[in-house]
Protein backbone atom coordinates (compact mmCIF):
# COMPACT_ATOMS: atom_id res chain seq x y z
CA UNK A 1 0.00 0.00 0.00
CA UNK A 2 1.25 3.52 -0.44
CA UNK A 3 2.36 5.80 2.69
CA UNK A 4 1.39 9.52 3.62
CA UNK A 5 1.46 11.23 6.38
CA UNK A 6 -1.53 11.35 8.37
CA UNK A 7 -2.54 13.55 10.78
CA UNK A 8 -3.69 11.77 13.95
CA UNK A 9 -5.12 14.62 15.95
CA UNK A 10 -4.24 18.21 16.72
CA UNK A 11 -1.10 18.56 18.88
CA UNK A 12 2.59 18.99 18.77
CA UNK A 13 4.74 17.63 15.81
CA UNK A 14 4.56 13.50 16.73
CA UNK A 15 0.89 13.50 15.83
CA UNK A 16 2.11 13.88 12.32
CA UNK A 17 2.63 9.44 11.52
CA UNK A 18 4.09 7.69 8.76
CA UNK A 19 1.35 5.16 7.77
CA UNK A 20 -0.16 3.33 5.09
CA UNK A 21 -3.31 4.52 3.41
CA UNK A 22 -5.71 4.03 0.36
CA UNK A 23 -4.17 4.83 -2.77
CA UNK A 24 -6.60 7.50 -3.95
CA UNK A 25 -8.16 7.33 -7.20
CA UNK A 26 -8.71 10.63 -9.47
CA UNK A 27 -12.26 11.76 -10.28
CA UNK A 28 -13.27 14.27 -12.83
CA UNK A 29 -10.84 16.99 -13.30
CA UNK A 30 -8.18 15.16 -11.42
CA UNK A 31 -4.98 13.81 -11.72
CA UNK A 32 -3.00 11.28 -9.73
CA UNK A 33 0.52 12.63 -9.16
CA UNK A 34 3.10 10.19 -7.50
CA UNK A 35 4.62 12.57 -5.41
CA UNK A 36 8.46 13.46 -5.78
CA UNK A 37 8.52 16.03 -3.53
CA UNK A 38 6.33 17.96 -1.03
CA UNK A 39 6.36 21.54 0.53
CA UNK A 40 5.64 22.13 4.23
CA UNK A 41 4.33 26.07 5.12
CA UNK A 42 4.15 27.94 7.84
CA UNK A 43 -0.14 27.09 7.26
CA UNK A 44 0.40 23.11 7.43
CA UNK A 45 2.07 23.73 11.13
CA UNK A 46 -1.01 26.15 12.56
CA UNK A 47 -3.61 23.36 10.99
CA UNK A 48 -1.34 20.59 13.46
CA UNK A 49 -1.83 22.81 16.18
CA UNK A 50 -5.33 23.37 15.86
CA UNK A 51 -5.21 26.99 15.80
CA UNK A 52 -7.21 27.39 12.53
CA UNK A 53 -9.56 24.59 13.55
CA UNK A 54 -12.75 26.93 13.78
CA UNK A 55 -12.30 28.23 9.63
CA UNK A 56 -10.51 25.02 8.57
CA UNK A 57 -11.76 21.80 10.13
CA UNK A 58 -10.24 18.93 8.67
CA UNK A 59 -11.67 15.42 8.72
CA UNK A 60 -9.99 12.35 10.97
CA UNK A 61 -6.69 11.60 10.15
CA UNK A 62 -5.97 14.43 7.32
CA UNK A 63 -2.95 14.44 5.03
CA UNK A 64 -1.58 17.62 5.33
CA UNK A 65 0.21 19.94 2.61
CA UNK A 66 -0.62 22.40 -0.08
CA UNK A 67 2.38 22.24 -2.77
CA UNK A 68 3.41 19.04 -4.42
CA UNK A 69 5.55 18.58 -7.33
CA UNK A 70 6.18 14.76 -8.93
CA UNK A 71 4.70 12.58 -11.97
CA UNK A 72 0.99 11.95 -13.67
CA UNK A 73 0.31 8.77 -13.19
CA UNK A 74 -3.72 8.00 -13.23
CA UNK A 75 -6.18 10.56 -15.35
CA UNK A 76 -9.58 11.04 -14.35
CA UNK A 77 -12.90 11.74 -16.20
CA UNK A 78 -13.03 15.19 -18.42
CA UNK A 79 -9.34 16.04 -18.50
CA UNK A 80 -7.22 16.87 -20.70
CA UNK A 81 -4.05 18.57 -21.87
CA UNK A 82 -2.32 16.62 -19.45
CA UNK A 83 -0.60 12.72 -19.88
CA UNK A 84 -0.03 9.71 -17.40
CA UNK A 85 4.12 10.46 -17.40
CA UNK A 86 4.39 14.33 -17.06
CA UNK A 87 6.47 15.82 -14.43
CA UNK A 88 4.09 18.63 -12.85
CA UNK A 89 3.63 20.61 -9.69
CA UNK A 90 0.67 21.51 -7.98
CA UNK A 91 -1.23 23.78 -5.31
CA UNK A 92 -3.61 21.05 -3.90
CA UNK A 93 -6.99 22.76 -3.23
CA UNK A 94 -7.60 19.72 -0.74
CA UNK A 95 -4.45 19.45 0.71
CA UNK A 96 -2.83 15.88 0.99
CA UNK A 97 1.13 16.62 -0.18
CA UNK A 98 2.62 14.48 2.91
CA UNK A 99 1.86 11.34 0.68
CA UNK A 100 3.13 9.38 -1.99
CA UNK A 101 0.03 10.00 -4.01
CA UNK A 102 -2.24 12.99 -4.29
CA UNK A 103 -5.21 14.19 -6.64
CA UNK A 104 -5.09 17.64 -8.10
CA UNK A 105 -7.54 19.79 -9.78
CA UNK A 106 -4.91 22.09 -11.01
CA UNK A 107 -1.67 21.37 -12.12
CA UNK A 108 1.85 23.21 -14.40
CA UNK A 109 3.66 21.21 -16.34
CA UNK A 110 7.62 21.39 -14.57
CA UNK A 111 10.33 22.27 -16.87
CA UNK A 112 12.88 20.14 -16.87
CA UNK A 113 15.93 22.27 -15.71
CA UNK A 114 13.72 22.86 -12.46
CA UNK A 115 14.30 20.65 -9.38
CA UNK A 116 11.77 18.70 -8.15
CA UNK A 117 12.36 20.57 -4.78
CA UNK A 118 12.01 23.72 -6.11
CA UNK A 119 8.69 22.85 -7.98
CA UNK A 120 7.43 21.95 -4.84
CA UNK A 121 8.63 25.01 -3.09
CA UNK A 122 7.13 26.98 -5.68
CA UNK A 123 3.05 26.76 -5.41
CA UNK A 124 1.88 28.29 -1.65
CA UNK A 125 4.89 31.66 -2.24
CA UNK A 126 3.90 32.30 -5.78
CA UNK A 127 -0.11 32.12 -4.81
CA UNK A 128 0.21 34.40 -2.31
CA UNK A 129 2.78 36.48 -3.81
CA UNK A 130 0.92 37.39 -7.22
CA UNK A 131 -2.41 37.52 -4.95
CA UNK A 132 -1.14 39.98 -2.17
CA UNK A 133 0.28 42.42 -5.38
CA UNK A 134 -3.22 41.71 -7.36
CA UNK A 135 -5.11 42.36 -4.53
CA UNK A 136 -3.09 45.87 -3.78
CA UNK A 137 -3.10 46.70 -7.43
CA UNK A 138 0.16 47.71 -7.59
CA UNK A 139 1.55 49.45 -10.89
CA UNK A 140 4.61 50.34 -13.06
CA UNK A 141 5.96 53.67 -11.03
CA UNK A 142 4.67 53.08 -7.83
CA UNK A 143 6.49 52.38 -4.81
CA UNK A 144 6.02 49.37 -2.54
CA UNK A 145 6.92 48.34 0.98
CA UNK A 146 7.33 44.59 1.41
CA UNK A 147 7.82 43.54 5.50
CA UNK A 148 9.40 40.27 5.04
CA UNK A 149 11.18 40.96 1.85
CA UNK A 150 13.56 37.91 2.61
CA UNK A 151 10.95 35.11 3.22
CA UNK A 152 9.10 32.73 0.94
CA UNK A 153 6.41 34.78 0.06
CA UNK A 154 8.50 37.87 0.45
CA UNK A 155 11.22 37.12 -2.33
CA UNK A 156 9.19 36.38 -4.93
CA UNK A 157 6.58 39.63 -4.24
CA UNK A 158 9.84 41.75 -4.34
CA UNK A 159 11.19 40.15 -7.66
CA UNK A 160 7.90 40.70 -9.59
CA UNK A 161 6.62 43.99 -8.45
CA UNK A 162 10.86 45.55 -9.64
CA UNK A 163 10.07 43.32 -12.53
CA UNK A 164 7.55 45.38 -13.15
CA UNK A 165 8.91 48.49 -12.88
CA UNK A 166 7.80 49.57 -9.14
CA UNK A 167 10.33 50.85 -6.79
CA UNK A 168 10.45 48.25 -4.02
CA UNK A 169 11.45 48.79 -0.27
CA UNK A 170 12.74 45.63 1.43
CA UNK A 171 12.40 44.85 5.01
CA UNK A 172 14.29 42.47 6.26
CA UNK A 173 16.63 40.71 9.51
CA UNK A 174 20.18 42.56 8.94
CA UNK A 175 21.79 39.36 8.17
CA UNK A 176 19.34 39.50 4.57
CA UNK A 177 20.18 42.98 3.96
CA UNK A 178 22.50 41.53 0.82
CA UNK A 179 20.05 39.13 -0.15
CA UNK A 180 16.93 42.01 -0.59
CA UNK A 181 19.34 44.10 -2.39
CA UNK A 182 20.22 41.46 -4.41
CA UNK A 183 16.36 41.49 -5.70
CA UNK A 184 15.99 44.62 -6.72
CA UNK A 185 15.04 46.16 -3.82
CA UNK A 186 16.43 48.76 -1.09
CA UNK A 187 16.89 47.30 1.73
CA UNK A 188 16.32 48.55 5.18
CA UNK A 189 15.97 46.66 8.90
CA UNK A 190 12.28 45.80 10.78
CA UNK A 191 12.68 46.85 14.29
CA UNK A 192 11.53 50.19 16.12
CA UNK A 193 12.69 52.89 13.77
CA UNK A 194 11.93 51.08 10.58
CA UNK A 195 9.49 54.22 9.30
CA UNK A 196 12.41 56.88 9.48
CA UNK A 197 14.80 54.57 7.86
CA UNK A 198 12.37 54.25 4.85
CA UNK A 199 11.72 57.95 4.73
CA UNK A 200 15.43 58.15 4.06
CA UNK A 201 14.89 56.17 0.55
CA UNK A 202 11.21 58.25 0.25
CA UNK A 203 9.09 60.21 1.91
CA UNK A 204 5.98 58.02 1.66
CA UNK A 205 4.55 54.99 -0.11
CA UNK A 206 1.94 53.69 -2.10
CA UNK A 207 1.41 50.37 -1.15
CA UNK A 208 2.61 48.27 1.73
CA UNK A 209 2.62 43.89 1.63
CA UNK A 210 2.96 42.60 4.19
CA UNK A 211 4.62 39.02 4.21
CA UNK A 212 5.91 38.57 7.62
CA UNK A 213 3.14 38.97 10.15
CA UNK A 214 5.59 40.03 12.75
CA UNK A 215 4.69 43.53 13.70
CA UNK A 216 5.62 47.10 11.45
CA UNK A 217 1.64 47.60 10.62
CA UNK A 218 1.69 50.54 12.71
CA UNK A 219 5.06 51.94 10.41
CA UNK A 220 2.89 50.73 7.28
CA UNK A 221 0.29 52.87 7.56
CA UNK A 222 1.89 55.92 8.58
CA UNK A 223 4.09 55.39 5.45
CA UNK A 224 1.27 54.52 3.53
CA UNK A 225 -0.93 57.28 4.62
CA UNK A 226 -3.88 55.05 6.13
CA UNK A 227 -4.80 51.72 5.70
CA UNK A 228 -6.36 51.54 2.58
CA UNK A 229 -3.41 49.83 0.76
CA UNK A 230 -1.45 48.03 3.01
CA UNK A 231 -2.29 44.63 3.56
CA UNK A 232 -0.88 41.32 5.30
CA UNK A 233 -0.67 37.53 4.91
CA UNK A 234 0.35 36.55 8.60
CA UNK A 235 0.10 39.68 11.13
CA UNK A 236 -2.58 38.93 13.64
CA UNK A 237 -3.51 42.96 15.20
CA UNK A 238 -4.39 43.34 11.66
CA UNK A 239 -8.18 44.25 12.28
CA UNK A 240 -7.44 46.87 15.40
CA UNK A 241 -5.66 48.78 12.54
CA UNK A 242 -7.61 48.56 10.12
CA UNK A 243 -5.63 46.30 7.77
CA UNK A 244 -7.04 43.84 5.69
CA UNK A 245 -5.83 40.53 5.11
CA UNK A 246 -4.95 38.77 2.06
CA UNK A 247 -6.90 35.44 2.29
CA UNK A 248 -6.31 32.94 0.02
CA UNK A 249 -9.58 31.55 -2.00
CA UNK A 250 -9.29 29.75 -5.66
CA UNK A 251 -9.58 32.45 -7.27
CA UNK A 252 -6.87 35.19 -5.93
CA UNK A 253 -4.45 34.25 -8.21
CA UNK A 254 -5.13 31.08 -10.17
CA UNK A 255 -2.48 31.96 -12.56
CA UNK A 256 0.31 32.08 -10.21
CA UNK A 257 2.40 28.80 -10.58
CA UNK A 258 1.68 28.85 -14.96
CA UNK A 259 3.32 32.74 -14.45
CA UNK A 260 6.27 32.18 -12.24
CA UNK A 261 7.54 28.58 -12.70
CA UNK A 262 8.84 29.71 -16.33
CA UNK A 263 10.34 32.84 -14.92
CA UNK A 264 12.12 29.87 -12.12
CA UNK A 265 13.28 27.65 -15.20
CA UNK A 266 15.02 30.84 -17.26
CA UNK A 267 16.59 31.88 -13.54
CA UNK A 268 14.86 34.95 -13.65
CA UNK A 269 13.78 33.74 -10.25
CA UNK A 270 14.77 33.01 -7.28
CA UNK A 271 13.34 31.33 -4.42
CA UNK A 272 14.63 30.59 -0.72
CA UNK A 273 16.96 28.48 -0.06
CA UNK A 274 15.50 24.66 1.06
CA UNK A 275 16.29 21.70 3.47
CA UNK A 276 15.39 18.58 2.33
CA UNK A 277 14.17 15.35 4.78
CA UNK A 278 12.84 12.08 3.85
CA UNK A 279 8.66 12.36 3.83
CA UNK A 280 8.66 10.01 6.68
CA UNK A 281 10.48 12.90 8.86
CA UNK A 282 7.20 15.20 8.12
CA UNK A 283 7.31 15.83 12.34
CA UNK A 284 10.83 16.69 12.20
CA UNK A 285 10.60 19.35 9.78
CA UNK A 286 8.03 21.19 11.97
CA UNK A 287 10.13 21.10 15.01
CA UNK A 288 12.80 22.60 12.51
CA UNK A 289 10.01 25.03 11.14
CA UNK A 290 8.60 26.03 14.79
CA UNK A 291 11.86 26.16 16.81
CA UNK A 292 12.73 30.17 15.25
CA UNK A 293 15.62 29.38 14.02
CA UNK A 294 14.76 28.09 10.63
CA UNK A 295 16.19 30.33 7.56
CA UNK A 296 14.99 27.48 5.01
CA UNK A 297 11.99 26.38 3.03
CA UNK A 298 11.52 23.12 4.32
CA UNK A 299 10.95 20.13 1.78
CA UNK A 300 10.01 16.57 1.82
CA UNK A 301 10.88 14.21 -0.44
CA UNK A 302 10.06 10.79 -1.16
CA UNK A 303 13.80 9.38 -2.33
Amino acid sequence: MPKAVVLTGYGPPDVLVWRDVPLPEPGPGQVRIRVKAAGVSPTDAKIRRGDVQAVFPLPPEAILGFEAAGVVDAIGPSVSGVNVGDNVASLLAGLGGYAEYVLASSWTPKPSNVTWSDAAALPVAAEAAVGILKQLRVMRGETLLVLGAAGSIGMIATQLAASWGVTVIGAAAPRDQDLVRSLGAVPVTYGDGLADRVRQVVASVDAVADAAGKGGLADAIALARGPARVMTLADQHAADLGVAFSVGTPDRAPEALDQTMPLLATGTLRIRRERQLPMEQAAEAHRLLENGNAHEKFILDTH
